[in-house]
């Protein structure tokens, strides 16, 4: 399996085991969440209960939570309008730049400008993102719901991203 950390924070952002793909030209890994129930679940078998057993209960401690978001602990930060968008991105992007070696960074800078523009065209649909350690100047994920679906997909930046064999 592979885990994905982001560059500038070293935190884990997701992992191979997700299903996922390339997409606005490969810079963005396009990665499915699903919706999970964790905790325990108290099921009602419909079954009598006998009168001479002492009733079992069970702490209904179930919760609905997005697969990615709990196993690598991401947490999801306010809203951006364009203006704060451009305000964090601007910069992330020179950082990203910075750790990527001289033969990606012209490839980069070339898909960024149509990357951002695609960001900014679904401002109003993202949820934002930060890893653990929420390092306000780490890498993001964006999520939204794509054409009404009931799960959400994750889009990360391939370039701020490190694939570590586990």
């Amino acid at each position: 399996m592979i885990i994905y950390k982001d560059k500038l924070s070293g935190d884990e952002m997701f992992a191979d085991s997700y299903p996922m793909r390339e997409v606005e030209d490969g810079f963005f890994y396009e990665v499915d969440g699903s919706w999970q129930t964790v905790g325990e679940v108290h099921v009602d078998t419909g079954a009598n209960a006998s009168a001479e057993e002492a009733e079992e209960t069970v702490d209904d401690t179930a919760r609905k939570v997005v697969d990615i978001i709990e196993s690598f602990r991401l947490v999801e930060q306010p809203s951006y309008d364009k203006k704060a968008f451009m305000a964090y991105i601007k910069p992330w992007l020179k950082r990203v730049i910075e750790k990527l070696p001289e033969a990606e960074q012209e490839e980069f800078k070339a898909k960024s400008q149509s990357a951002m523009k695609f960001l900014l065209g679904k401002i109003k649909e993202l949820q934002f993102f930060l890893g653990e350690s929420m390092d306000p100047e780490s890498t993001m994920a964006y999520a939204y719901y794509k054409d009404g679906g009931s799960s959400p997909t994750f889009l990360f930046c391939k370039y701020a991203l490190d694939g570590v064999k586990m």
